[in-house]
């Protein structure tokens, strides 16, 4: 017979020196890297346990649904002198593992007993059970070939890791008053590799995105997608918005008139150079001034509490949506680009696109060149130890996990 710990009469001394002053590095939000797929583990205290749990998206197409978790290691003590250290991994119990923590920002895992992984019926038992715990559903049930293809290679690769991961940390994104809105982590749409988590970060006149897991195509760790702030769009009329052609013109103009812009700064910025500092007189606005001045007004009100008024919103004929259940009016739109490549991340290239913000919660992305449109929802989750130490820390970190992707 198995004999419990006898918490009651531990001292916290004992708890503090043991457990919670130990292993206290490796509180917070950590990225796994198991190749292009990433992850998300949350490693919290809980009662006499430290406990590191997996955070999973909802079903594909169901973004708005609640995340799913599950424990991939716990830490508690068994006797007043040593923590021990349990795998969570498989579906046989706890047993032996082991916690390395390389550096401040850096851990790794590693099972002791693999065996406890395996089930009775072999691979195809464990491909079936992960199948729907990854999916909720059946391989019969999924009937494009394609997708197929990518979720057995996902399986096969991310099933030889046996739970010994190395992970790294990340942090929330700072907020400021002038956000859109509040930043965070979401869970969005993207089609036959299903629902992914997103990092959504603000800096300055941009927006970003960047992948919390992945897949071959956009690895974790890359930037999915970027949001000009200074640069609305203005959508047509409900009659009008059901054309593609429509929408892709308006795009594509606003994408000539931001190229414009950068070739214009690169010139000035050319002719400075070889310009003795002078005052120079203000110069007459420009064309894309308006619109700028027009966002950071949006902006400024939605920060304040006046939300800007909302408008319909129906996605054009042509384009593909997993999620059919998108809201059918938005608050505002801006020109943005989302990142594309081939499989194994072959050619990416930057496409254009119009970011929809619907809500607080909830905004969404079209694809112009895949025809291709993106649901995204915020994950209400209240992490903790996750908050950066400093803007320079979150910056940098958003470096280091891109440079790993790449």
């Amino acid at each position: 017979m198995k004999i419990l710990p006898d918490y009651e009469h531990m001292e916290y001394r004992d708890v503090y020196t043991c457990l919670l002053h130990r292993y206290r590095h490796i509180l917070g939000l950590w990225q796994p890297d198991i190749g292009p797929y990433g992850g998300l583990l949350n490693v919290v205290v809980d009662g006499f346990f430290i406990i590191g749990w997996m955070y999973l998206p909802p079903h594909d197409p169901h973004v708005d649904d609640p995340m799913r978790f599950k424990p991939l290691f716990r830490v508690h003590l068994m006797e007043r002198t040593s923590a021990t250290v349990e795998c969570m991994y498989g579906h046989k119990g706890p047993h032996s593992g082991h916690i390395q923590i390389v550096k401040k920002d850096e851990f790794s895992t590693k099972c002791n007993q693999t065996d406890h992984h395996r089930m009775s019926g072999g691979r195809q038992e464990e491909f079936r059970t992960w199948l729907r715990e990854e999916w909720g559903r059946t391989l019969e049930d999924i009937f494009h070939e394609h997708m197929q293809e990518l979720i057995l290679m996902k399986f096969i690769y991310t099933s030889q890791y046996d739970n010994c991961l190395t992970y790294r940390r990340i942090y929330l994104p700072p907020s400021s008053p002038d956000d859109l809105i509040k930043p965070g982590l979401f869970k969005g749409t993207y089609g036959s590799h299903g629902l992914e988590i997103i990092m959504l970060s603000f800096h300055g006149k941009k927006a970003k995105g960047t992948k919390i897991t992945g897949d071959p195509n956009i690895p974790a760790g890359q930037q999915t997608v970027e949001i000009d702030l200074l640069h609305p769009i203005q959508l047509p009329d409900i009659e009008n918005q059901h054309n593609f052609n429509e929408l892709s013109r308006i795009i594509l103009e606003v994408q000539e008139q931001v190229r414009r812009e950068q070739q214009q700064e690169e010139e000035e910025g050319a002719g400075c150079s070889r310009q003795s500092a002078t005052p120079q007189a203000e110069q007459p606005a420009q064309e894309g001034d308006a619109g700028a001045e027009e966002t950071a007004d949006r902006a400024g009100a939605a920060a304040q509490g006046s939300e800007p008024a909302s408008q319909p919103f129906v996605l054009p004929l042509g384009v593909v949506s997993r999620n059919k259940d998108y809201p059918r009016t938005c608050r505002m739109c801006f020109y943005g680009t989302g990142l594309i490549a081939g499989h194994g991340f072959t050619s990416p290239e930057r496409t254009p696109g119009a970011f929809i913000l619907f809500d607080d919660d909830r905004f969404g992305f079209i694809w112009l060149e895949l025809k291709s449109f993106s649901l995204y929802s915020r994950i209400k989750v209240a992490f903790q130890n996750a908050e950066a130490p400093s803007r320079e820390a979150f910056e940098e970190m958003l470096k280091n996990i891109q440079s790993l992707a790449t």
